[in-house]
C-alpha cells in the first residue's frame, strides 16, 4: 500500500492496489505532476502546550501571497505522513483532485507518539472533560494548538481550517472539534470510530477477532522513538484461510503466547477488559462531542463492516448537544472508505444499479468551499441517505425520519414470520446444536483480511446448516421500508451458560415475477437472483451483557431468558414479491471470536476444554413472543 494512503485510508487492513485507487479516483501521473509543480511542501515539528512537538506536513499553493490566501485543510492521522522529506510529495492532498486544482493549503499530522512526532501514543486517548493546566492535553488541545500554530506561521492562509479523515482520522476529526478553535469552520468525520466496545474492536462486547489480530499485529508494535520508517509489515498467517487460522488458534490467550510474544500493548489491554468497565468507557468519545461551532458533515456507509456504528452515533450525539450548528450526514451503499476508492455501483450480490459515489464527492468538495472559502452553499439535506433495495437517493428533515411507525416482526413456528405475535401457550420453540469446533462462518469468502462483500452477501450457505435458524413471510404484495435502528428481542433457553446471538436481516429475492424471468436484473448479462438471499443487516451479541455491559451474567441452563439488543441503522426497501427473512445462530466466525459456552470470567483466558458443544432454543409462544422491532417507512410510491 503506498504510504501516503495510510494516513487517508482507515485501518490498514483494507489493502488497495495502485490501479483499483486510480480507477476510483483519478490518481496517476498527470496528477503527482500537478501537486509537483503547483504546490511547496514544507515540514515542521509544531509545539503543544505542554511542550510535545508534533511532526506535521503541509502543502502551499505556490500563488499563495498576502494577496491571495488559501484555507487550510487538515489530515490528523496515526497512520504516518509519509512520504518524510520535503523534497517527497504524496501522490494526493485532498480527497479527490478537484481540491488540489482549487486550491488548499493542506496539512498532514502524525499524531502524538506516532511516526515522527513526539509524546506517547494512547489508542482511542481519553478526552479530559476538565483541565487543570498545560500537562493535561487530550486529542481537542492538540487539534487546538495545531490550528493556532498554523494560522500564525503558514503563509498565505485566509485564517479559516478544515479538517477531514476516514476512520481513525475521522475520530481524530471528531475529538478535535471538541471545545473548537474558532478558526475552525468546516469538519467532516468520515467513518469515525466513537466507542471500541461497539465499533472496530468488538459489536456489543463480542470480540471482531479477525480485525484485531490483523491490525494489532502491525500497528500495536511498539515506537520507543520517533521514526521515519514508511514500512508497513503485515502478518504473515501461512495461509490464506483465515477460517483454519483461527480456528487452529484455539483459545484466545495462545495469541499473544504464540505470536505477540508480549510485545502488542494493547493486546494485554483487550484481554485485561472483557467488560465495558472504566477503561473503555474513558474511551467513548459520543458524551464529549459538544461546544462544536464548525459546520458538520459526518460520512458513513451501509456496508462499512467497521464502522457504522460511528457514524451513526456521532452524527446524532452531535445533533442533540450542540443544537443550531449545522451538522449533516451522507450515507451511501459504501464498504470502509468506499465512497472515496470506488464507484459504489455494486458490492457482493447486491446491485446498486449507478455510481453512488460521485454524490459524495461533489457534496464534499462544496461543502469545503462553502464554509472555507465562501462558496455556494452545499445542497445537503439534515439526513442525505441511500435507500437500498429501492436504490435511489432520500432526503430527510431529521435522522430517524418522523414519519416511522414502530411495528415487529414475530417469529412463528414452522420458520414463518409475521407481524402479528405469535398464538401459542404451550411449548413452541426451534432447537440447533451450537458447536465451537465447527462455527457458522460469516463470509464463503477465503481471505485472511476482511472479507469486502460479505455485509451483502446471498445467505443461502449459512441457511443450509442445521445451527442457523430461518424465518420468513409470505412474499410481500407492496413495498416495505425499514428505516431507523433495529432492535432484536429473542427470548432463550441454552443446556450450557453463556452463548453468542447473531441475528441477520435478509432481503430474499423471489423465484418468479407474475410476468417476468425468474428473479433476473434487466439489461445484457444480468444476473438471476431467484430465491438470493441478500444480507441487509448483521449484529452479534455476547449474551453475558444481556442485563449489563459492566457485570456480566451466566446463563442458567434450561431456564428461558430474553435477551435484547439494538441493531444498526437501516433503510431498506423489500420490494413487491420479495420476502424479509431472519437468520438467528451463535457464531460468526472468524468475525466475531468463539464463545466457549462455558461461562468463564474472562473468555480471554478460557481453556480448551471450556469450548463446549450446547443445545440452544429460540422460543415464540405468546409469553415469550422472539421479535424484530423495525420502523416502518412509509414507501415513497404507496
Amino acid at each position: 500500500m503506498h504510504p501516503t494512503l495510510r494516513h487517508l485510508m482507515v485501518l490498514g487492513l483494507l489493502v488497495l492496489t495502485g490501479p483499483a485507487w486510480a480507477q476510483a479516483d483519478g490518481e496517476g501521473p498527470e496528477r503527482f505532476e500537478y501537486l509537483r509543480s503547483h504546490y511547496t511542501k514544507f515540514e515542521y515539528r509544531i509545539p503543544m502546550r505542554d511542550g510535545t512537538r508534533l511532526f506535521t506536513s503541509v502543502y502551499v499553493p505556490n500563488d499563495a501571497s498576502p494577496g491571495k490566501r488559501y484555507p487550510v485543510l487538515l489530515v490528523r492521522t496515526p497512520y504516518s505522513v509519509a512520504p518524510y522529506g520535503v523534497d517527497r510529495y504524496a501522490h494526493r492532498l485532498g480527497p479527490t483532485a478537484q481540491y488540489e486544482k482549487e486550491g488548499f493549503i493542506f496539512a498532514f499530522q502524525d499524531v502524538r507518539g506516532q511516526h515522527m512526532s513526539e509524546g506517547t501514543f494512547v489508542n482511542m486517548r481519553p478526552h479530559l472533560a476538565t483541565k487543570k493546566g498545560p500537562k493535561d492535553t487530550d486529542e481537542s488541545t492538540d487539534t487546538y494548538d495545531t490550528i493556532e500554530w498554523l494560522v500564525k506561521n503558514v503563509p498565505g492562509n485566509n485564517g479559516r481550517v478544515g479538517q477531514w479523515g476516514i476512520s481513525y482520522p475521522g475520530y481524530y476529526t471528531s475529538a478535535g472539534a471538541i471545545d473548537s478553535h474558532p478558526a475552525l469552520k468546516a469538519i467532516s468525520p468520515q467513518a469515525p470510530i466513537a466507542d471500541w466496545f461497539w465499533d472496530d474492536m468488538h459489536r456489543h462486547g463480542a470480540f471482531n477477532l479477525v480485525l484485531a489480530f490483523n491490525f494489532f499485529s502491525g500497528f500495536g508494535l511498539p515506537r520507543p522513538q520517533p521514526t521515519d520508517s514508511e514500512e508497513w509489515k503485515r502478518f504473515e498467517h501461512g495461509t490464506p484461510d483465515a477460517y483454519q487460522f483461527f480456528l487452529e488458534l484455539g483459545a484466545l490467550g495462545n495469541a499473544d503466547t504464540r505470536y505477540f510474544k508480549g510485545d502488542v500493548a494493547f493486546w494485554k489491554d483487550l484481554a485485561s477488559h472483557p467488560n465495558y468497565d472504566a477503561f473503555w468507557q474513558s474511551r467513548n468519545l459520543l458524551p464529549h462531542l459538544k461546544n462544536i461551532k464548525a459546520a458538520v458533515l459526518v460520512v458513513g456507509g451501509w456496508f462499512d463492516t467497521e464502522d457504522l456504528y460511528g457514524p451513526l452515533r456521532t452524527y446524532a450525539a452531535i445533533e442533540k448537544q450542540n443544537p443550531g450548528i449545522s451538522n449533516s450526514l451522507l450515507m451511501g451503499p459504501w464498504i470502509h472508505g468506499g465512497w472515496m476508492r470506488t464507484e459504489g455501483s455494486s458490492l457482493g450480490d447486491a446491485d446498486f444499479g449507478f455510481s453512488t459515489s460521485p454524490l459524495y464527492q461533489e457534496l464534499g468538495f462544496t461543502f469545503f468551499k462553502h464554509h472555507l472559502k465562501g462558496g455556494e452553499a452545499p445542497a445537503l439535506s439534515e439526513a442525505t441517505l441511500f435507500e437500498t433495495g429501492a436504490n435511489r437517493w432520500r432526503h430527510f428533515d431529521t435522522w430517524p425520519p418522523k414519519a416511522v411507525r414502530e411495528q415487529r416482526l414475530y417469529f412463528q413456528p414452522r420458520g414463518a414470520l409475521a407481524f402479528q405475535a405469535p398464538s401459542a401457550t404451550g411449548e413452541s420453540f426451534d432447537e440447533y446444536v451450537s458447536d465451537p469446533a465447527r462455527p457458522v462462518p460469516y463470509t464463503q469468502e477465503i481471505t485472511t483480511g476482511w472479507a469486502k462483500n460479505y455485509m451483502a452477501e446471498d445467505q443461502r450457505f449459512a441457511a443450509r446448516r442445521p445451527d442457523v435458524l430461518v424465518y420468513q413471510t409470505a412474499p410481500l404484495e407492496k413495498d416495505l421500508t425499514f428505516a431507523g435502528p433495529l432492535e432484536a428481542e429473542l427470548w432463550v433457553s441454552t443446556t450450557g451458560t453463556d452463548a453468542d446471538w447473531v441475528v441477520k436481516l435478509i432481503d430474499v429475492n423471489p423465484g418468479k415475477l407474475p410476468g417476468a424471468a425468474p428473479g433476473r436484473d434487466e439489461g445484457p448479462g444480468a444476473t438471476d437472483r431467484g430465491h438470493q438471499q441478500t444480507l441487509v443487516r448483521g449484529e452479534p451479541f455476547r449474551g453475558r451483557f444481556r442485563e449489563s455491559y459492566t457485570q456480566p451474567k451466566a446463563f442458567t441452563p434450561g431456564e428461558v431468558t430474553r435477551v435484547r439488543f439494538t441493531i444498526n441503522d437501516v433503510l431498506h426497501t423489500f420490494k413487491r414479491g420479495h420476502r424479509v427473512m431472519i437468520q438467528v445462530q451463535s457464531s460468526w466466525f472468524p468475525f466475531i471470536d468463539r464463545n466457549p459456552q462455558t461461562f468463564v470470567p474472562n473468555i480471554f483466558e478460557a481453556r480448551e476444554e471450556d469450548f463446549v458443544r450446547a443445545f440452544h432454543r429460540v422460543h415464540h409462544t405468546a409469553q415469550h413472543p422472539s421479535s424484530l422491532k423495525v420502523g416502518v417507512l412509509p414507501a415513497l410510491d404507496d
